[in-house]
């Protein structure tokens, strides 16, 4: 890894942390309170628990069509940030879209609403995130520095207006929504007026320079990805896992949790102030989680994410008093980057990175959209049913499912290596 002067010195991590933050602002400060914004009086929505996984059904199924494309278009486009401008555009539009579009639209023609929403949201954020995640990765191994070092500013830029998130909700829900757009508009500048510089490559990192630039890939390679049986195994496991994750954290947890307290106003901002600490120390684990990834190897830190998540839900279920959920919650700052970090080394390391935007969006973004189409509206109305406690034991005992199933399928990180190897410490010590 390289250290932290040079790395701060390098003019294309500068840029693509502060892309990373502005993304993330821009969306965090109306994403972490979405799905309170839906089920809220106080909004004028007020949806049941069946309608707010309709939303998200609709939104996943329009997120997971777009990532087929855009993971397939970054990869002719290589380094080029066209298609993140277009992006970023979006963005800049959602304080006018969601106030004069999608709110009047969800109270009086719901289906038409979630439609309309689910396209706008997909485009800017929901399948934008992925996109944005794939470049920034991509740019980590062309010039030279570490993906989860310029990821952690997204998470910084997403636990700062998460702290105010909880305040604005309160006073003006639409504020939310409008700081958004104020923040898409400034990343929309930088993508725009920022400029790539050309870095020397290091020794350790000319192998995939070489194999990244040697060739575009072709739409028949990207179509023969799924051919590999490698690859629905990583699906599989992926569906099993971070989708019934994803459900319960953001479907699910922020009303749950909110509920806790005597009243609806509390419960919001005592929110806003947890998921922002939440969000910060993640980003501090975004930069820590690369080391231990050195220590334990990918497939293993890819499992002890897992059985965070399980220890997570199950614990959401067996408590309820906001204290203990508290320090629950903040499993999430340790369970996200031990999840995503190595499943982007993971498809880079297993298969040709040249082709990682597409396997990110296939492998990772869009199999966890294809489980929250199917899962949503389910498990929605499995909660209007049964509350939260009883779904959420479900979910946990899915959750234990996947990380069995990923013990016996996942390859160990010197099995099938088509991609760039990986060494531990411990190995290098020794061939040393």
């Amino acid at each position: 890894m390289a250290g932290l002067t040079t790395t701060l010195r390098n003019p294309n991590y500068l840029q693509s942390s502060f892309s990373m933050l502005l993304f993330f602002a821009s969306w965090g400060i109306w994403w972490s309170f979405f799905q309170i914004w839906l089920t809220s009086e106080s909004a004028g929505l007020a949806l049941t628990g069946a309608q707010v996984g309709t939303v998200y059904s609709v939104n996943s199924l329009a997120t997971l069509i777009l990532m087929f494309a855009y993971g397939a278009i970054q990869d002719r486009l290589g380094v080029k940030k066209t298609l993140a401008i277009v992006l970023a555009s979006v963005t800049a539009l959602i304080g006018p879209f969601c106030t004069w579009v999608y709110q009047p639209l969800l109270q009086s023609h719901f289906l038409t609403g979630v439609v309309l929403g689910a396209i706008v949201l997909s485009i800017g954020f929901l399948a934008g995130v992925g996109l944005f995640e794939a470049l920034t990765e991509r740019y980590s191994r062309r010039f030279n520095f570490e993906y989860g070092q310029a990821r952690m500013w997204g998470s910084f830029g997403y636990a700062v207006v998460a702290l105010a998130a909880g305040f604005l909700f309160t006073i003006n829900p639409m504020l939310n929504f409008w700081i958004g757009s104020v923040l898409g508009v400034i990343h929309l500048l930088l993508l725009v007026f920022a400029r790539t510089k050309k870095q020397p490559v290091s020794a350790a990192h000319a192998g995939t320079e070489i194999l990244s630039s040697a060739s575009t890939p072709t739409i028949r390679e990207m179509f023969a990805l799924f051919r590999l049986p490698s690859l629905w195994l990583i699906i599989l496991f992926v569906m099993l896992s971070w989708t019934f994750y994803t459900v319960f954290d953001q479907q699910m947890f922020p009303g749950y949790y909110t509920g806790l307290f005597d009243s609806p106003e509390t419960g919001q901002r005592v929110y806003g102030i947890l998921n922002s600490v939440q969000v910060f120390v993640e980003a501090a684990m975004l930069g820590i989680i690369p080391l231990v990834m050195r220590r334990i190897g990918i497939r293993s830190a890819l499992l002890l994410g897992v059985a965070i998540m399980f220890v997570r839900i199950l614990g959401c279920a067996l408590v309820d008093d906001p204290l203990w959920v508290s320090a629950i919650k903040m499993l999430h700052a340790v369970e996200t980057p031990l999840f995503i970090l190595p499943i982007f080394r993971y498809f880079t390391l297993h298969f040709n990175p040249a082709l990682s935007a597409t396997l990110y969006m296939v492998g990772f973004q869009v199999s966890a959209q294809i489980g929250n189409v199917l899962l949503s509206t389910p498990l929605g109305m499995l909660h209007d049913r049964m509350g939260y406690q009883q779904t959420f034991i479900t979910i946990s005992v899915v959750v234990l499912v996947a990380g069995v199933y990923g013990f016996f399928a996942l390859k160990k990180d010197d099995q099938q290596v088509d991609g760039d190897p990986f060494l531990r410490h411990s190995k290098t010590v020794v061939d040393a």
